[in-house]
């Protein structure tokens, strides 16, 4: 059942390099979306302020935090890679949580909305979306991608690709598939299509 009938929510994920960022940027600057990026909102949900700080400070204890008070991301790190049930317990509050806040907005906005995660179903992200992209490119793409501006090795790149789920995981989760291997104005005419078709399918304003 859709949640607001008042907004169409499309859901972006897709592996490492692949240009997920470009397509955001398209989507909010050429379309007028309303971006939210799992992986910011979950760090802004454990700054002092947010609705997880309290719990995650509790499972991980006071070592976490600067002198001012805030999550150092490292040493959170640091903590969950060698114990993985704290990891396990650190997803568990942190997954509600952002799934609480993008059901807020999913509940309150209107337009065109975009969640980004990287995986598609973590934490019921799926469920909150009207639709869900796959952003994929090639994998000689990626990898000098990679290079180019995280200066990252060919070895290094490969690592990190292969570990991650690969196209057919991606595409029997997600309802379209956006090749983005190519130039900036083929990527923006893919998603002027897709954009063309959600307004002919739902006959909405976006």
């Amino acid at each position: 059942m859709k949640i607001n009938k008042n907004n169409y929510i499309i859901g972006v994920t897709g592996g490492i390099g692949a240009g997920k960022s470009t397509v955001l940027y398209i989507l909010e600057n050429s379309w007028g979306a309303k971006v939210y990026q799992a992986d910011r909102v979950s760090r802004a949900l454990i700054m002092p302020d947010g609705s997880a700080y309290e719990d995650v400070v509790a499972l991980l204890g006071n070592d976490i935090l600067t002198d001012d008070g805030l999550p150092d991301r490292e040493a959170i790190s640091k903590i969950v890679f060698r114990d993985p049930e704290k990891l396990s317990a650190l997803e568990d509050i942190i997954h509600p949580a952002v799934k609480a806040f993008l059901l807020k907005k999913a509940k309150t906005r209107k337009g065109l909305l975009v969640f980004e995660a990287a995986l598609p179903r973590e934490g019921g992200f799926d469920e909150l979306c009207d639709e869900i992209w796959y952003i994929r490119a090639d994998a000689e793409t990626r990898i000098q991608r990679l290079e180019d501006t995280r200066g990252y090795s060919r070895e290094k790149s490969l690592e990190i690709i292969s570990a991650q789920l690969g196209d057919e995981e991606f595409r029997s989760l997600c309802d379209v598939e956006i090749d983005n291997s190519g130039s900036l104005e083929e990527l923006e005419i893919r998603i002027k299509d897709q954009i063309k078709r959600i307004k002919k399918k739902t006959g909405a304003d976006i």
